[in-house]
């Protein structure tokens, strides 16, 4: 259940834990973590020996007795000791020990559509180690529209669209709370293995992680439409030999293969559509999808939504933190106090 506006304002901080990254914003100071959700760990000892970035950067890297590890696994914590200990150490001393300092601390965290309980038990647990007395449960969906400046409080369409690691959410707002909405198994992560196994299959090339990004880049110029390069330069290991190689990748044939996740989204916009209400499925046709989360910065993923549902669809200023955003606008009460009142329901 989603809390009251009322119940936010009362929060001291917010917590969005994505498969990607982790976010915290603290009533008062602002964002003051967005870091990769990872953490690396000493197998022998037990001791956490990175997290963030430097932990991301490790993957791939270590010898046998460090462990990198991802607590968090499409929106859902699926290690509560690890995902605390993860958030202690982004938080640092200094915003820790204000916030323990904080008359029964109070927090938000945003969790995806149609969580399972087990989830969100799995969401208040790891705040709840952080010192929280109270934790709110946020759909992301909303919060994600607040934070890009949607006016969902009124009563017409928006459609959200929240382009996550491992999944995409697909919502259709109005009045402050959900009409309809789906969850599509399929984000950013489907499209990089779609990647790497095309160059397994086609080239005989195992990418390292880090080589997925700067590819995805080279479909830029219209992006997924057949407008960027023909061709370019990928270095990998031969998965014969071991031995490092570079082929020249058709950019065309890399368009092909990640076509499969991206149809599993359409399947999924299209199924919002169906069950909306005609009325307001109106009122998206001129407004359009908005799209939110990491992965609306795939290269061209726009231009391919517009071409395959004739809307309007535009990014977020900042689609990457628009959810974590939208919760810290619930916190410090920039939120008309009638906008949002549905959600107490």
């Amino acid at each position: 259940m989603t809390a009251s506006l009322e119940q936010l304002r009362r929060c001291h901080f917010a917590v969005d834990m994505g498969a990607a990254r982790t976010r915290v914003f603290v009533k008062g100071a602002g964002l003051v973590v967005d870091q990769p959700s990872v953490a690396a760990v000493n197998t022998k000892t037990g001791a956490l020996i990175a997290v963030g970035e430097f932990a991301e950067k490790m993957t791939g890297r270590t010898p046998d007795y460090i462990r990198v590890v991802r607590p968090v696994s499409g929106g859902t914590v699926v290690d509560i000791e690890m995902a605390q200990r993860m958030l202690r150490q982004l938080l640092g001393d200094k915003v820790r020990r204000a916030l323990r300092r904080k008359p029964r601390l109070r927090a938000a965290i945003c969790t995806p559509h149609d969580a399972d309980p087990l989830a969100e038990r799995a969401a208040v647990e790891t705040l709840v180690g952080l010192g929280a007395r109270r934790v709110e449960l946020v759909d992301t969906l909303i919060a994600a529209g607040v934070g890009c400046g949607l006016p969902v409080e009124r009563p017409e369409a928006t459609m959200i669209m929240v382009c996550g690691a491992a999944a995409t959410q697909v919502a259709v707002l109005s009045l402050g709370s959900i009409v309809t909405a789906a969850r599509i198994p399929v984000g950013g992560e489907a499209i990089d293995h779609a990647i790497v196994q095309h160059l397994r299959h086609q080239h005989e090339l195992m990418l390292p992680s880090q080589s997925v990004r700067p590819l995805q880049l080279a479909l830029s110029g219209n992006g997924l439409t057949p407008h960027g390069p023909a061709s370019t330069e990928i270095h990998g290991r031969d998965v014969a030999t071991g031995l490092a190689r570079s082929v020249q990748v058709d950019t065309a044939a890399v368009r092909d293969a990640i076509q499969t996740p991206l149809t599993a989204v359409l399947d999924g916009i299209g199924k919002v559509l169906r069950v909306c209400p005609p009325d307001l499925v109106a009122d998206l046709a001129d407004r359009g999808i908005m799209m939110v989360g990491g992965s609306a910065l795939l290269p061209g993923l726009d231009q391919m939504l517009r071409h395959a549902t004739g809307m309007p669809v535009h990014i977020a200023e900042r689609p990457d933190v628009c959810a974590v955003l939208g919760l810290g606008a619930m916190l410090e009460g920039r939120i008309e106090p009638l906008a949002l009142d549905p959600l107490a329901t």
